[in-house]
């Protein structure tokens, strides 16, 4: 009996074993190891760039000025209480022109992010008088804005970016400056009923000969100084008004004066003609042969003579061209054994001299010390 559960225990254990033994999970073969592929060359990719600035959102934000006492100054102004006329908007990072107030007679607007000038801020404005709108990004000026100030006698608007002169300017103006733009145009009758313009600042533009036509300047009555400096022409321009005072055309493509280019012309003293292309060939011997020429500057040209010039002459620039030699006796305007020379009010005026950057070497010679006893200064 003992036997007989011993070996049925025996036989149960067996087949327990048996059970566990089938259910243990076989050992899988390892895999085979993937082939090796050649690595792909690795460029890193280059910095993201900085993005550009998105006009206007990303500007510095426009400052606001300090609290008023006037109820109508524009917050981002200054109105000063000694000074009720004035409107100080200037240095402010200002995108647009803000309302400007009737009792306003001088606004500044310089220095700020202004592209575009409309008519709206000006609707009370008629009492302005001087507007400084220089250095800003200024584009399009509306026709409309010049109707509502039509008393304006000073426009300050250098350093923009106009590519052409704005139109229907007031007719009072007394003083326009317009430099450092893109102008490339002028359009015709721009300035025909500006009687009472003094002074015209167009330098540093883009002016050729065809952007102004044979009547652009005759009008101005009153023109004392016109500024052309820094542009592209290759003439001298047309009818300018004959009682100007000042002319300068340095840095640009000139090559050629026209004989009577300056008769008439009644109140000239400054005449600047540097960095020019004129030579002996396109500047006529008498030229500047005009009584009323006190300066005269004609540095960084071809020359390789000294042009002949009036006793009344008191500056001249003639340093960096190509002149070899100097002869007193063929410029001094009288003989040099003449009684003229003893007169004093009848002496040549010429005070200062400027040579240096030609062919020439010192000593000065003695028939243009003996001529020219008035000068003080001769760099040679």
């Amino acid at each position: 009996m003992k036997t007989g559960v011993g070996l049925y225990t025996a036989l149960v254990l067996c087949l327990l074993m048996g059970t566990v033994f089938l259910q243990r999970p076989r050992p899988k073969k390892p895999p085979k190891p993937p082939k090796p592929t050649k690595r792909p060359s690795f460029k890193p990719a280059p910095p993201p760039k900085e993005p550009e600035p998105q006009e206007p959102t990303d500007f510095p934000p426009p400052i606001l000025g300090p609290p008023s006492m006037f109820p109508d100054c524009p917050r981002e102004c200054f109105c000063p209480p000694s000074f009720p006329n004035a409107l100080y908007c200037d240095n402010r990072n200002l995108r647009t022109v803000p309302l400007i107030p009737s009792r306003v007679h001088y606004l500044y607007l310089q220095n700020n992010y202004i592209s575009e000038v409309t008519a709206e801020p000006f609707n009370n404005a008629t009492e302005l008088r001087w507007v400084n709108m220089a250095n800003n990004r200024i584009k399009k000026v509306d026709k409309k804005v010049f109707e509502k100030v039509p008393g304006l006698l000073f426009l300050y608007m250098e350093r923009n970016q106009l590519k052409e002169v704005p139109d229907d300017l007031p007719a009072g103006l007394e003083q326009l400056r317009l430099s450092h733009n893109q102008i490339s145009k002028i359009p015709s009758g721009a300035f025909g009923k500006m009687e009472h313009l003094a002074l015209l600042d167009l330098h540093h533009n883009k002016l050729s000969d065809s952007d102004m036509g044979k009547n652009t300047f005759k009008d101005l009555k009153t023109l004392v100084q016109l500024n052309l400096a820094h542009n592209i022409l290759k003439k001298m321009p047309a009818n300018i008004p004959n009682g100007i005072a000042q002319l300068f055309l340095d840095r640009n493509n000139i090559d050629n004066i026209p004989k009577d280019y300056f008769q008439g012309f009644s109140n000239l003293a400054f005449v600047r003609l540097n960095y020019n292309q004129l030579s002996d060939k396109g500047v006529p011997k008498a030229v500047f042969n005009v009584s009323t020429l006190l300066d005269l500057h004609l540095a960084h040209n071809q020359l390789t003579s000294v042009p002949l010039f009036n006793p009344q002459l008191e500056q001249l620039h003639l340093n960096h061209n190509s002149i070899e030699s100097i002869n007193g006796t063929q410029l001094c305007p009288f003989s040099l054994s003449s009684e003229s020379l003893t007169d004093e009010a009848l002496m040549p005026r010429l005070r200062y001299l400027r040579l240096d950057g030609n062919h020439l070497s010192p000593p000065v010679p003695l028939d243009v010390i003996m001529c020219f006893r008035h000068l003080k200064s001769i760099v040679i």
